[in-house]
This record gives structure tokens, C-alpha cells and sequence, in this order.
């Protein structure tokens, strides 16, 4: 039994900023813009409504990136970020979450069993400029853990999606092929699970370390040990995936159920640790 921490959402490198965190607790999650326009997905930037504010994701840029590979195709603006779909992913009303990049990725989330927990944590910032961090916004419990592989027959691969019809993976897929040839796990959830309402929980700090250069993103060290994280390594700049040394149950208690939380903290654990 485990828990794997997966980094999500839009920020700068694709939505030219972070969703904002209020005053009050309450903040903005954002799909990443979809990389093409190939996909069943029906909400767009256009259409995603801002929780805590009025108006919609579109209102946050000027400019969107969507491509696989930076710099390689003409950048969003105008009217066309409007109508340009999300990859909704993860999925908080559908319980669903796809995944192809292999950097610790792929494994981890191959690797869970129903009972288990995906944690997501994105950027946000608070309004008037102070730096933005990674935040833990929400989690799912595991049902099942799908595998889809190019190399699999297609008819294998057509019948795979279609079971997850959901999934942001299986809405750009095309005739049972996948985006960009990657395999894809997907994780079908289930509850206690979802965004939460409010007080994201804050994962990290930012600084100068080892002689670096430049001040980089890196796990809290508390957050670190409270979590008994087991694998991803302390530099949060890229957004890996984190394994923890701890149980479903365990995870549940200390950070709270999604519509329940009362405070930005994690919870103690000296009975669960």
C-alpha cells in the first residue's frame, strides 16, 4: 500500500502563469491546455469556470503554449485561447487521471493497487506578487490501474480506451492510437477523493542549495518526513513523482477528506507514523 504524488495543472510553462490562491483559503485549478485540438474534450479555456472569482480560465493569459515541444509551433493568442480544449487531467468529477511521462511516472502509478492514493499538487500563487509554490490541491483513491501500450494489438488498445472513456488520454486518442505513441497508464479512482474546497497544503520552499546558482523549487522538509517520501528526489523545479511510505488510510488521515479541510496544515500523525 502506497501513495504517489503526481504534479498537474497549468502554470507558466504552458498557461504563462499559475492558477491563483486567495486570502481565504479558496483557489483555481486549470487543466493544462490540451497539445491539440484533436480530442472529445468539450471544455475549453473559454469554458472553465473560475471557482472563486468571476470569469474563466481564459481571463488568466494572453498567450498559451500547447505544444508537445516548445518553440516548435506559433504560440495561442487572441480569441483562439478561448476555444482551445483543456486535457482535463485529472478529471475531479469523473475520478480519472492519465499519465505518459516516464520520468518515474509511468512506474509509479503502474505499480498501485486499488486502495491506494494519487496525491496532485500544482502552482499557485497568492494575489499581489508574492512567489508562487507547490501546493497539494487534492488526491483520488485508487479503483484500478489501467496500462495501455503502443505495442499492444489495436483492437487491445480500442477496447482499453473505450473503458475509460472519460480519461483525457482516451479523448485524444484517434482509432485506438495513442497521443504521441507513449504508453499510458491510467488510474480510475474512486472515494474519498476530489479537489479540495480550500487550504491547499504547501509542499515546498525556494532557495539557493549546494552551491547552485539560482534559487530552485524544493520539498519541504517537513513535508518530506510527515510524508515518509520514498522516491522523487527534493527538487520540485520539474514536477516529479513522489512515492511515499505510506499506507491509503494513513494519507487519508493526515491530510483530510477534500470538503473537509479546516486549515492549510497536514494533521499530526503520531498514531498513524
Amino acid at each position: 500500500m502506497t501513495v504517489v504524488l503526481a504534479g498537474v495543472g497549468a502554470d507558466s510553462t504552458n498557461l504563462g502563469t499559475v492558477a491563483p490562491l486567495y486570502d481565504d483559503g479558496r483557489f483555481e485549478y486549470v487543466p493544462i491546455p490540451e497539445k491539440t485540438r484533436a480530442t472529445d474534450e468539450t471544455e475549453t479555456l473559454g469554458s472553465w469556470p473560475l471557482r472563486a472569482s468571476e470569469g474563466t480560465a481564459a481571463d488568466l493569459t494572453t498567450r498559451i503554449e500547447p505544444q508537445p515541444v516548445r518553440g516548435e509551433a506559433d504560440a495561442v493568442t487572441g480569441a483562439a485561447i478561448d476555444s482551445w480544449p483543456l486535457h482535463r487531467d485529472p478529471d475531479f468529477e469523473a475520478l480519472t487521471y492519465g499519465e505518459h511521462r516516464t520520468s518515474g511516472y509511468v512506474s509509479r502509478l503502474s505499480a498501485l493497487d486499488p486502495g491506494d492514493i494519487v496525491g496532485f499538487y500544482a502552482g499557485l500563487r497568492r494575489p499581489g506578487g508574492d512567489r508562487a509554490h507547490r501546493y497539494l490541491i487534492g488526491y483520488m483513491t485508487v479503483a484500478d490501474v489501467t496500462v495501455i501500450d503502443p505495442a499492444m494489438p489495436a483492437a487491445e488498445r480500442a477496447r482499453l480506451l473505450a473503458a475509460n472513456p472519460e480519461n483525457a488520454h482516451a479523448k485524444r486518442s484517434r482509432d485506438g492510437d495513442l497521443y504521441l505513441d507513449k504508453p499510458v497508464v491510467i488510474v480510475d479512482g474512486c472515494e474519498p477523493g476530489g479537489l479540495f474546497d480550500r487550504h491547499p497544503i504547501r509542499l515546498s520552499d525556494y532557495y539557493v542549495k549546494d552551491g547552485n546558482q539560482r534559487a530552485q523549487y524544493y520539498l519541504r522538509e517537513e513535508i518530506e518526513s510527515v510524508l515518509a517520501i520514498e522516491a522523487g528526489g527534493r527538487n520540485m523545479m520539474y514536477k516529479p513523482a513522489y512515492r511515499c511510505g505510506l499506507s491509503g488510510s494513513a494519507f487519508r488521515e493526515i491530510v483530510g477528506l477534500p470538503s473537509d479541510r479546516d486549515g492549510p496544515e497536514l494533521r499530526s500523525i503520531e498514531s498513524t507514523h
